[in-house]
């Protein structure tokens, strides 16, 4: 069972990725067309990943779920079209930036992960 904490953290990093989405459009700086062309589906993938986690925590590898789940999901949203109504239009390094926001987001879900239980194991002994 995942921790409140853990599902907070989940939140704000889905937050996050959503919030990048939202404001990639007023970046203005180097590699601007770069980042307005994938910097979107980057961060759709990781704030997806982290919703995803949330709801695979009863499978026996809740990251390995999440991710090819997420994975699954923006794949068919570009090999579609944006599922035939949403505007979207295809670009084979749409699939690569989508795969990046999920290892990235995987990555992030060890890191942050490993940094709490240690915070936590730290917190629970006691010093006598």
């Amino acid at each position: 069972m995942r921790s409140p904490a853990m599902t907070t953290r989940n939140v704000l990093f889905a937050l996050a990725g959503a919030a990048v989405l939202v404001l990639k459009s007023r970046y203005a700086g180097p590699f601007d067309q770069l980042v307005n062309s994938y910097a979107g589906n980057f961060a759709v993938s990781f704030a997806l990943y982290f919703a995803a986690v949330s709801g695979t925590q009863s499978t026996r590898r809740p990251r390995l779920a999440a991710a090819l789940l997420t994975l699954l999901a923006v794949s068919a949203f570009e090999l579609t079209d944006g599922f035939g109504f949403m505007d979207n239009v295809y670009d084979p390094f749409d699939l690569v930036a989508n795969a990046a926001g999920i290892g990235v987001g995987v990555l992030v879900d060890l890191w942050t992960g490993r940094l709490m239980n240690k915070t936590g194991a730290r917190g629970t002994t006691s010093v006598t």
